[in-house]
């Protein structure tokens, strides 16, 4: 319907949905409210994240638009490029797959991906809705492969790095799971 989903349409739906909701929403206004001006999208702003105004953000939410601007405009390092799921999805690797997130991911993610987690509840900015974020468009293999491998350090965030600590099947495995909807399975401890 779409078509290829390149970097331009991710950043097309980026500022229609969630530029708004996240900053003019919040004060009651649109995406081109006083803060903004109406010609702010043709004005370049977008391309340089030094220009954006960042006041009235929600605590957090700097550095977590800084990963997908990143993506937006630059793509993953050049290690994680066309990077693609090495794992064939089955009932064991769904099973596998939930072993090794809650064994990794749960604590900050929450069982089901909702960023609820017990040792994320301090966090600034708060974990990934990773129940909803694995379903859009820009969570693709090679971001996915790229945001869990190298974790959050250069943006701010408490993501730890994880490519010291699973290998890229095990995150393919936990990709699968959370792709699968974060199934309910029967994880033997």
């Amino acid at each position: 319907m779409f078509g290829r989903l390149t970097r331009k349409r991710c950043l097309f739906a980026l500022v229609l949905f969630v530029v708004p909701q996240t900053l003019g929403a919040q004060q009651g206004g649109s995406c081109c409210n006083d803060r903004w001006g109406s010609d702010w999208m043709g004005s370049g702003h977008m391309h340089d994240p030094d220009n954006w105004d960042w006041n009235g953000m929600r605590p957090g939410q700097r550095q977590r638009m800084q990963r997908h601007w990143t993506y937006m405009n630059e793509g993953v390092p050049s290690a994680y490029r066309g990077a693609r799921s090495t794992v064939t999805v089955t009932q064991d690797t769904i099973e596998t797959g939930a072993e090794l997130y809650m064994d990794n991911c749960a604590s900050c993610h929450g069982a089901k991906g909702f960023g609820d987690g017990e040792a994320g509840r301090s966090l600034v900015p708060s974990p990934a809705l990773l129940n909803r974020f694995v379903r859009m468009p820009m969570a693709g293999d090679e971001y996915l492969l790229w945001a869990i491998s190298e974790g959050g350090n250069q943006f701010g965030t408490d993501m730890p790095p994880f490519k010291d600590v699973l290998s890229a099947d095990e995150i393919w495995t936990i990709v699968a799971y959370m792709r699968a909807g974060f199934p309910t399975v029967d994880v033997q401890k």
